[in-house]
């Protein structure tokens, strides 16, 4: 009997070279649904941890009291 374990292109994008080549080819194709998929597919590559420290926005001392 043949196992079949379900492909993930994430487990493949270890470096930022393989991801800039990935969403690359993602934004050639000018489908936005692919492209999204693309975006969708390097954030768990990353980590969603990652990916939320660097985009979070950064708060100030005052504890958000100006």
């Amino acid at each position: 009997m043949v196992t079949i374990s379900k492909f993930d292109a994430a487990d493949y994008l270890k470096t930022s070279e393989a991801i800039a080549a990935y969403l690359t080819e993602a934004l050639a194709t000018d489908d936005a649904a692919y492209i999204c998929t693309a975006l969708d597919t390097i954030a768990r590559a990353k980590g969603m941890t990652s990916v939320a420290k660097v985009s979070a926005p950064q708060s100030n001392s005052s504890g958000g009291k100006t």
